[in-house]
């Protein structure tokens, strides 16, 4: 068939050969191409170009490319930089070649090893142990304006000791908060731990420093780690999820009219489902077992009156819960203890 085209092409050209006897141009012109001998492809040497570097001069391009001083830097970095202290090796471009011979287009420094940060397990057993506080942005007037929410919450009992709304972000703002919250809420030294994620103010030297002064434990989140600080995320939920929360605040003096509302019903009227659906201010103020057992009286007057109603036992209010964790440490069995 090639022969056949060869033959009618002096007459009619490649094209009309081709279409005259129904072979494609592609398949007639890779019949030309010249098949390469078994010896050829065995002998790596043959076909060698003499331009190429050899062995030794490849080993030394590797050593400098991966050398302390250029190991973090691309190869036409190098050859650049190579080039204005007089001194050139090879291309750029054979510099990648050189890499990619030797599996080496990547990171060439070693990578740094992080270290392994361990998980904050908090347990508090009453008001004022363990407190949690953050920060979040509320809707300014226009789009990219905010205020900013600075509250620190009792993780036992739920209750909001301490907040401010601000115009900005703040390490000095953040410690005047704190300082305050601590004098107001009557902490002594070495009583109580402070937990935060990983903000910038959270994590300011004046801050930490000011921990120290009043003897008190800082914790932090884990970097990365979303859920390191449970209660301050569920509150600040809790907060935006409010019916009248509005979509803007018009000015800061109106948030902070709003936040005030807020939490006065927080404090002192939401019934908790993490506390036995009592208030966050009972619990805190140490109120609890009086507000249970008159809960357990009405209770008892319910079930006297219509037993028939309580069809496994008589009813009791839901308990408090003796103790909150933060993170708690998994028993032998590999299961986590409940949050609360």
């Amino acid at each position: 068939m090639i022969q056949a085209v060869k033959d009618l092409m002096l007459t009619a050209g490649v094209t009309r050969a081709c279409q005259a006897l129904d072979l494609p141009r592609s398949s007639f012109y890779r019949a030309q191409q010249p098949v390469a001998s078994t010896e050829t492809t065995q002998d790596p040497a043959r076909g060698l170009s003499p331009r190429a570097l050899t062995a030794t001069e490849k080993e030394t391009v590797r050593e400098v490319l991966n050398s302390e001083r250029f190991q973090d830097q691309a190869p036409r970095e190098v050859y650049a930089t190579l080039l204005d202290e007089g001194r050139y090796l090879c291309s750029w471009r054979t510099m990648y070649r050189i890499l990619a011979e030797n599996q080496e287009i990547r990171e060439r420094r070693n990578h740094l090893q992080h270290p392994a940060y361990a998980k904050p397990e908090l347990l508090a057993t009453g008001p004022n142990r363990v407190w949690s506080w953050d920060i979040t942005k509320l809707r300014g007037p226009v789009t990219w304006t905010y205020y900013y929410l600075y509250v620190i919450l009792d993780v036992y009992s739920r209750y909001v000791v301490g907040w401010m709304i601000a115009e900005r972000e703040s390490e000095d703002l953040a410690q005047a908060l704190i300082g305050e919250t601590c004098a107001k809420q009557g902490i002594q030294p070495g009583q109580l731990t402070l937990h935060a994620d990983n903000g910038s103010a959270m994590i300011a030297k004046s801050v930490a420093q000011l921990l120290i002064d009043l003897d008190v434990v800082k914790s932090h989140s884990r970097p990365h780690v979303s859920d390191d600080n449970p209660f301050s995320e569920a509150q600040f939920k809790t907060l935006k999820y409010r019916p009248d929360y509005p979509e803007r605040f018009a000015s800061v003096a109106e948030a902070r009219a709003w936040a005030h509302a807020f939490f006065a019903w927080y404090n002192h009227e939401h019934h908790h489902m993490g506390l036995g659906l009592l208030t966050p201010a009972v619990v805190h103020q140490g109120q609890a077992e009086i507000v249970l057992q008159k809960r357990q009286r009405v209770l008892d007057l319910a079930y006297a009156a219509h037993p028939e109603r309580f069809v496994k036992h008589a009813p009791v209010p839901a308990a408090l819960p003796a103790a909150v964790w933060i993170n708690p440490p998994k028993p032998p069995s590999g299961k986590e203890l409940p949050l609360q």
